[in-house]
């Protein structure tokens, strides 16, 4: 079963590292990270490239600033996943979260 984690961000720079990494090191290894950047100003991009370059899981959109409804719309749209997970930039997952959750 493969999940799809969708998360907008906006301006998240200072806290979305940790919440990327707490995915990065699930031990369920069958997921996508979808972060649709919603026209943020600061460094946030810059942060996650490092991500995307390095794990071809982590997939980023970006569009300009619509909200997070929008944001997590347009995620959607991209999503291969069985299951739909939203997650916000400052959100933490203890790292066997999808391996309980996949065991339900």
């Amino acid at each position: 079963m493969k999940f799809s984690i969708i998360m907008p961000t906006f301006n998240n720079m200072n806290v979305i590292r940790k919440s990327v990494d707490s995915i990065i090191t699930q031990t369920y290894e069958n997921w996508e990270l979808i972060i649709v950047n919603d026209g943020s100003t600061d460094d946030t991009v810059e942060v996650l490239e490092e991500y995307i370059k390095n794990d071809n899981r982590v997939k980023l959109i970006t569009q300009v600033n619509k909200g997070p409804f929008q944001a997590r719309i347009n995620g959607l749209k991209q999503a291969t996943g069985d299951y739909l997970l939203f997650s916000d930039a400052d959100d933490y997952y203890e790292k066997d979260s999808l391996l309980i959750l996949n065991e339900f």
